[in-house]
């Protein structure tokens, strides 16, 4: 008596992937053009919203911003065993972000201070091993995010500091930091689209592969483009002031931009964190602000304010 074979198993096929755990390639651009445009414009409708209706309230998002920054170096530093104290920086970056508001650039340089020596005084606690590596990364942190913030709080303070609600295009603070925001969003979309379309020539093969010479190129056209039409038809300032004023934000966003990604090379990290979808880190977006704040604050101040 025969039985008979059961039929043979057809080969297993693979599981098929969920469309969110595909990996998609994005080609020139790097990211995700899609959810870093839509990231950023909800992130430029806030900055927009809170100058509406108080530009006090935007503070808030400056002091948060460097808040989540502080977190984002603490858990990137953590990858080469650097340890800085994440809440004595935050409470200290927000307090000088206030005081810079309030009380003048006078108060920030003091503030600055008295946070570097909290923070090394709170080091103490734990023992002499690292304390020169943790202190000289906290002090690093201090400088790069809280600091360089706190000259938007000195921008936005032009125009003073109690404003009654309501948006007010005469202040000259709101002008200022609506210029500043737009030149380096016209830096960093300049470099992008040139850079994509025609970037050949890398600037800093090493340290930024997809950077390139035209993309700075780009970079510079735009900037000194939205800078004279700014500083001409909405501060009211002299051409050439706008042409300055592009060039300089040009050349320190992508500084800005060179140095976050060494910081991230050397960290062995590609992105800070994944808070801002598209983009990843708010370091990542911050960069260019960052270094631009400053220059962009000391040309308005001594030559159109």
């Amino acid at each position: 008596m025969t039985t008979s074979e059961p039929p043979a198993a057809e080969p297993r096929q693979p599981p098929i992937e969920p469309a969110e755990a595909i990996k998609r390639d994005h080609g020139r651009a790097g990211r995700d053009l899609r959810a870093a445009v839509a990231s950023a414009v909800v992130l430029v409708a806030a900055i927009l919203l809170s100058l509406f209706f108080w530009k006090t309230a935007f503070m808030g998002i400056v002091a948060a911003a460097v808040a989540v920054a502080v977190w984002e170096l603490h858990k990137g530093l953590s990858a080469k065993d650097i340890d800085i104290p994440e809440q004595p920086l935050m409470v200290g970056g927000v307090a000088m972000v206030v005081v810079a508001y309030f009380w003048g650039a006078p108060a920030l340089m003091t503030a600055t201070a008295v946070t570097a020596l909290v923070i090394m005084l709170w080091l103490l606690r734990r023992g002499v091993a690292g304390y020169v590596q943790n202190a000289t990364a906290s002090v690093f942190t201090l400088v790069y995010v809280p600091f360089l913030a706190s000259f938007v709080a000195l921008l936005l303070s032009e125009g003073g500091t109690f404003p009654p609600l309501g948006f007010d295009l005469d202040d000259n603070g709101v002008r200022g930091v609506i210029t500043f925001i737009a030149i380096t969003i016209a830096s960093d979309t300049g470099g992008y689209v040139a850079g994509v379309l025609f970037g050949k020539h890398p600037m800093a093969p090493v340290i930024s592969p997809k950077k390139s010479w035209e993309g700075f190129g780009g970079s510079l056209v735009a900037t000194t483009a939205v800078g004279v039409w700014l500083v001409t038809s909405f501060l009211g300032g002299d051409w050439w002031v706008g042409i300055l004023l592009g060039v300089i934000a040009a050349v320190m966003a992508t500084l800005g931009d060179l140095c976050e990604s060494v910081i991230k090379r050397d960290l062995g990290i590609k992105d800070m964190s994944q808070v801002i979808p598209g983009h990843g880190g708010l370091m990542d977006r911050l960069d260019s602000l960052l270094a631009t704040v400053g220059p962009i604050w000391l040309v308005l101040y001594y030559l159109v304010f």
